[in-house]
């Protein structure tokens, strides 16, 4: 006896600009709203998956809203299969190339098939994917940006305070000396109990990144030192990560577990961050788990916080889950932080709901 397939009905896609409480000033700029686009996948059965992307700014909002629609409209009546819609998806874009926004938008559309798919098994995400939910180490990195020294004490003891026992230093001052000041203030204010990892974000060059780098194992103390140089120049991170005893953190921008190979075999990193639109959403990040692990490298993720809490639970090599709120303001249900753990939601799928009330407020 056959059973009916479920497939893909409509992909409804939504730009809003949600606000910050709290904005967030880095060596490559400032944000101070959160650009999502908002997705949702209905399939023939009644089931809607969700997912958002973060656009960076308010002019990419609109362009990858436009391919996520262009995309949606490729796999109407396609069957819910996610890694089946991902290699369409990858087949029909094969000669403009799966990198940067094509991938982001991709990746917007497979996390939604996978909400909507393990909705349909009444299942979270990450017990769909073979696994349970779990306590998550996480750590709050929604402050703590290129702020005055003066600001920064009462700044991370906030941010310690949400309930934290780790948080993110934001470093690329004009000066190595103001650096160091920098992570001093920090970790006088926090105390030794508190993990303290710090993020150049690509803004030094490799050889200014091995110098400030030394200074900072010498100060000691932190878990890890993010992006020192340009992210996709491989040979010279592996060049900052043997001259240094911190370890050295990439990822974020990985475009696609093909190119987090390549970092991995060059030896550009002693971790991996993954970002969940940038490696290809669920589909890309079960193949990004599994060279970490072949690897022996510890994983963590890159923001979105909802679906991470679900994909690192599923990692074998699962290291630091990322907390922002820059969704809070539009999804009905906020993750809890909990004595300074994140666990994925019971509910089916993923557990995003919109706040239809404020998707209207925020609407563009």
């Amino acid at each position: 006896m056959s059973q009916s397939r479920t497939t893909v009905k409509s992909v409804r896609v939504r730009a809003v600009v949600a606000p910050m409480p709290r904005p967030l000033h880095t060596s490559v700029g400032a944000l101070t709203t959160a650009p999502l686009v908002l997705i949702d996948l209905e399939t023939s059965a009644g089931t809607v998956g969700r997912a958002y992307l973060f656009a960076f700014n308010r002019d990419n909002v609109r362009p990858i809203a436009a391919l996520v629609e262009t995309m949606g409209r490729v796999i109407v009546d396609v069957e819910l299969a996610p890694s089946d819609i991902e290699a369409k998806l990858r087949a029909q874009y094969r000669l403009l190339g799966v990198h940067n926004i094509v991938l982001i938008a991709m990746a917007g559309i497979d996390m939604a098939a996978w909400d909507a798919f393990a909705q349909e098994l009444e299942r979270p995400l990450v017990r769909a994917l073979g696994g349970a939910p779990r306590p998550l180490l996480a750590y709050n990195s929604k402050g703590l940006g290129l702020l005055p020294i003066s600001a920064l004490a009462q700044e991370a003891e906030s941010l310690v305070d949400e309930g934290f026992a780790a948080v993110k230093l934001r470093l690329g001052r004009s000066t190595a000396k103001e650096d160091l000041e920098a992570v001093r203030a920090v970790k006088r204010a926090i105390g030794p109990g508190i993990a303290l990892m710090c993020d150049f974000n690509q803004a030094l060059t490799v050889t200014e990144a091995i110098a400030r780098g030394r200074l900072l194992d010498e100060e000691g103390g932190l878990v890890w030192i993010e992006e020192p140089t340009r992210a996709d120049d491989f040979a010279g991170n592996a060049r900052i990560a043997e001259a240094l005893a911190t370890p050295v953190q990439i990822g974020e921008n990985f475009m696609g577990p093909q190119q987090m190979a390549q970092a991995l075999a060059a030896g550009a990193c002693d971790y991996v961050m993954p970002d969940a639109q940038r490696i290809g959403g669920v589909t890309g990040w079960m193949r990004a788990a599994a060279l970490a692990q072949g690897a022996g490298c510890e994983m963590s993720s890159h923001l979105f916080p909802e679906i991470s809490a679900h994909l690192l639970a599923v990692t074998p090599t699962r290291h630091w889950l990322e907390y922002v709120d820059w969704a809070n303001a539009i999804v009905a249900e906020p993750l809890i932080v909990s004595d300074g753990h994140v666990v994925a939601p019971s509910t089916a799928g993923t557990g995003i709901r919109w706040n239809e009330e404020a998707v209207a407020r925020y609407t563009v």
